[in-house]
């Protein structure tokens, strides 16, 4: 079956819009789709066209691909309609903002333990991916310096993670010429290990990033044992290795479900975490944070100065303007919930994963992966030998006929050949729609086994967008 391609089907779309004449002038009843109009239109018009393509668009809450926040209470929707117009570069301008940004900076680093939450660095950003670069930055420039000082060679640095990272991570070692050492998952480790650690690190390892949350499984990689694993190798060979945890989603998680679990800052080898604001964070896309245990693990030379928006601003991030507002709705969410209140919304969320893995994992023919006993995120297999009528694939098509966008993929290289599908329990995914949810995928598999063949081929390529 060929490759669907979304450019070339919108070029086989007529090239010219036609437009409800009830809402257009004279000279509106058609609109050129790949090109600019000479003359403009009423704000009723182009509202209206636009308004009509997007309800073609997937209903976010039946959405179970996507980790972002798709659903905010009236209140902070109201917050973001009186502050979409600020930009957060701008602190001369907007200097509350800034604050606020400092603010949810220092309460991050407090909630992960940093030795000195009131004066550590740290910064929003547009997302994690722009978080794990520059962290990332920051740990090749940390590695760079010391090395000079010692007279050694820069030019061969590496990055360690395992083979299930978040493809920013190989973006980070493809833009920056960092070789990355991949760590293979296997079916009895799921996730990195430290012996597997041990074996491609050395002198040139500029950091290892194990993942608080996966994003094939949800699972917690064990960072306390890696950490203890580069503690020893540090005590038997002077290599002291440091670690970047990238927490985009279990950064805000882990500190309210799993309180215990020791993963942070309170490890010393952790010089700085990633989260996204925009996951389980719960607030809208558009959000990172990035933060490091001390002041000093930020490289000075990495902080720019910029006088021409009216002050002498230290800025780090690579994004230059971007929206303020999201900082605003992160600092609402700290008001708004406190502790009690995220443990509350992640705990609900847990319970629903909880439940609906359990039923799923009690269905013929499904073997669980995860449960969501982790983030609220659980994936689970197809049994061997079932059927070879049908796969996830058409199941998650089949899906798709109910509204609901659940993903199948392959596990990472060395474990591809096998093919998961997984679900991603958000605020506002409550127990009624986990319960109409495993109705319809019981109605589906239903309809799947009741065929009398197999359906047609199908892999990953043809299975639309993924997240």
């Amino acid at each position: 079956m060929p490759h669907w391609n979304p450019h070339k089907s919108q070029m086989k779309l007529p090239h010219e819009l036609s437009v409800n004449p009830m809402f257009a002038l004279e000279g509106e009843d058609a609109v050129p789709r790949f090109r600019m109009r000479d003359q403009g239109m009423l704000p009723e018009t182009a509202y209206q066209i636009v308004h009509d393509e997007i309800i073609l668009d997937g209903n976010a809450r039946q959405n179970l691909a996507t980790f972002v926040t798709t659903w905010m209470e009236p209140a902070a929707d109201r917050l973001y309609a009186e502050s979409f117009d600020k930009n957060m570069i701008d602190k001369d301008e907007y200097p509350q903002t800034a604050a606020i940004e400092e603010r949810c900076v220092h309460i991050l680093a407090d909630l992960w333990h940093s030795p000195h939450p009131e004066s550590t660095m740290g910064v929003s950003t547009t997302g994690s991916s722009e978080a794990c670069m520059l962290a990332g930055l920051a740990l090749k420039r940390r590695w760079q310096n010391s090395r000079k000082r010692q007279g050694k060679p820069i030019d061969r640095p590496n990055i360690v993670f395992s083979s299930a990272v978040q493809v920013v991570w190989e973006k980070f070692a493809n833009y920056w010429d960092v070789e990355a050492r991949y760590v293979n998952v296997t079916p009895d480790h799921l996730y990195m290990v430290p012996e597997q650690v041990l074996s491609v690190v050395d002198e040139n390892t500029i950091a290892v990033v194990p993942i608080l949350g996966v994003t094939y499984t949800g699972l917690y990689e064990p960072i306390a044992a890696i950490a203890k694993a580069l503690d020893d190798l540090q005590a038997r060979t002077g290599l002291d290795i440091p670690i970047h945890v990238d927490a985009a989603s279990g950064g805000l998680v882990a500190p309210f479900l799993q309180p215990d679990l020791v993963w942070d800052f309170q490890l010393p080898r952790v010089k700085s975490i990633n989260v996204s604001g925009h996951k389980y964070g719960l607030v809208y896309p558009g959000l990172g944070w990035v933060v490091w245990r001390e002041a000093e693990d930020l490289p000075e030379d990495l902080i720019f100065r910029v006088s021409y928006l009216g002050g002498n601003m230290p800025t780090f991030a690579l994004n230059f303007s971007r929206p303020g507002a999201q900082v605003l709705l992160q600092y609402y969410n700290f008001l708004r919930l406190g502790k009690d209140g995220y443990y509350a919304v992640q705990k609900t969320c847990q319970s629903v994963a909880q439940f609906l893995s359990a039923a799923i994992g009690n269905m013929g023919p499904f073997e669980l992966f995860t449960d969501g006993s982790d983030i609220p995120v659980f994936a689970w297999r197809l049994k061997d030998g079932y059927t070879s009528n049908w796969n996830l694939y058409h199941l998650s098509q089949q899906l798709r006929t109910y509204g609901w966008q659940v993903p199948a993929y392959p596990m990472p290289p060395n474990m591809e050949d096998v093919t998961i599908m997984r679900v991603v329990v958000r605020n506002g995914f409550s127990m009624d729609l986990a319960h109409l949810f495993l109705m319809n995928l019981k109605q589906a598999v239903t309809y799947l086994d009741s065929l009398d063949g197999p359906m047609p081929h199908q892999t990953k390529k043809d299975n639309g967008f993924h997240h």
